[in-house]
């Protein structure tokens, strides 16, 4: 075991024992002056993040990557509102989720508490190492993260200022820290701590979360990679259709809730496709369609098996036609990866249908597959998008991070 992993998983663990006795009015001032020390220092943190821009532009890397690495002014003010909407929460710490007296006189309780150790494994997206954070110690877990070298100027300063701040106000060191060095072997190091992290959390492609659970033997709590469909089905109204297949594909495209395929009824292919093709080449996006689809849209290409598992987080747009909303969700159980999928119909059947039978996080009738977002959700911010079932799903804010533990008060009773 490298010592260097070893003794931020030890500082970890005595800080997450201090924070779970931490008050709540301690908690909120740590994450009030997070918000004033963004806000302050939004110049560095520009600088810091352009070393990481400039190294990526010289590498030749996508746009859609470099729009997930870049932080500006907005973004910066995002990440600060969304800190001041973590601290404005309740404390979920402590929370009594119920309580009941045994027949012997013991009284018993089921408290929430905090996980314990976080180990947050992620890419590309510097915001993310704030919003980890924030959640984190208003949940009052402490928080290992490791983020792509990508970023490592971005999160290095954003690390600083977070701890900086927080330390100031009675939170102990270890809180949160950042692993620097970019040596991917310690990650394998990280996620077998089991003395010291009590979950893993991988953000990012699949790539990054079969390597997490391959190699961990802490438990993991899979996020992120969003195969995501939009299902326009036989009745559904066209500008409706229209509106909401460009906005999940194009409003932010290198991110997981945007969609990366789109079924649609045979039956509407003629009357939708011309306007969507049309739509989706003024907006700059690569159509590759079957061969039924392909007869309506001039210059598109042929889909492959390959298109209709691949996460393109980019403006590439797989099309299949389906006789059906049947055939539309076998295809989505067949390569979803259970994120977020959507429904346009004006039909209340099938949209109930297409509710109760997609298995995924977020399932949508009518709605634009990008709203499956902690900030959209309420949650201030996510600490990640949970595809599986245990212990989270979907957009995971405070509540997500913590756990329960039974408490018995008892005068003598044995058994």
């Amino acid at each position: 075991m490298d010592n260097y992993i070893l003794e931020i998983g030890k500082k970890a663990k005595e800080a997450s024992k201090i924070l779970a006795g931490i008050d709540t009015r301690t908690k909120n001032r740590a994450l009030m002056s997070v918000v004033d020390a963004l806000l302050e220092n939004s110049e560095i943190i520009k600088e810091e993040n352009e070393k990481d821009l400039k190294a990526a532009r010289e590498k030749g890397i996508s746009e859609s990557f470099i729009d997930r690495l870049t932080l500006t002014d907005e973004r910066i003010k995002s990440m600060a509102n969304g800190v001041w909407e973590i601290a404005s929460f309740s404390d979920p710490v402590g929370e009594i989720v119920k309580g009941f007296p045994h027949e012997n006189g013991m009284k018993i309780s089921e408290v929430r508490v905090p996980l314990g150790v976080l180990a947050m494994i992620y890419e590309s997206r510097p915001n993310v190492t704030v919003d980890a954070a924030a959640l984190a110690l208003k949940s009052g877990n402490s928080i290992i993260l490791r983020g792509g070298s990508d970023a490592a100027h971005s999160n290095g300063i954003l690390e600083k200022i977070f701890v900086d701040a927080i330390t100031k106000e009675g939170v102990p060191e270890g809180a949160v820290q950042l692993i620097k060095n970019p040596d991917r072997a310690l990650v394998n190091e990280l996620v077998r701590l089991n003395n010291y992290v009590d979950v893993a959390i991988p953000r990012g492609g699949v790539g990054l979360k079969k390597a997490i659970i391959a190699n961990a033997t802490v438990p993991v709590i899979e996020t992120g990679a969003g195969v995501c469909h939009l299902y326009i089905d036989s009745r559904a109204a066209i500008e409706k259709a229209l509106n909401i297949a460009i906005n999940a594909k194009t409003q932010r495209p290198g991110v997981c809730n945007a969609i990366e395929t789109l079924l649609i009824h045979r039956d509407s292919l003629g009357r939708i496709i011309p306007f969507l093709a049309e739509a989706f080449i003024t907006n700059g996006v690569e159509i590759r369609a079957d061969e039924e689809a392909l007869q309506f849209i001039p210059g598109a290409k042929a889909a492959v098996e390959e298109d209709w598992n691949t996460e393109y987080l980019g403006l590439t747009i797989s099309i299949k036609t389906v006789g059906g909303i049947e055939e539309a969700i076998r295809h989505i159980d067949k390569y979803g990866t259970k994120h977020s999928e959507a429904i346009v119909t004006e039909s209340y059947e099938m949209a109930e249908k297409f509710l109760n039978e997609v298995d995924a996080a977020a399932v949508y009738v009518n709605a634009s597959t990008r709203f499956t977002d902690g900030g959209e959700f309420g949650f201030g911010g996510e600490i990640g998008i949970s595809t599986q079932k245990l212990h989270a799903r979907g957009p995971m804010g405070v509540r997500a991070l913590t756990t329960t533990k039974y408490m018995i008060r008892g005068n003598g009773q044995i058994r």
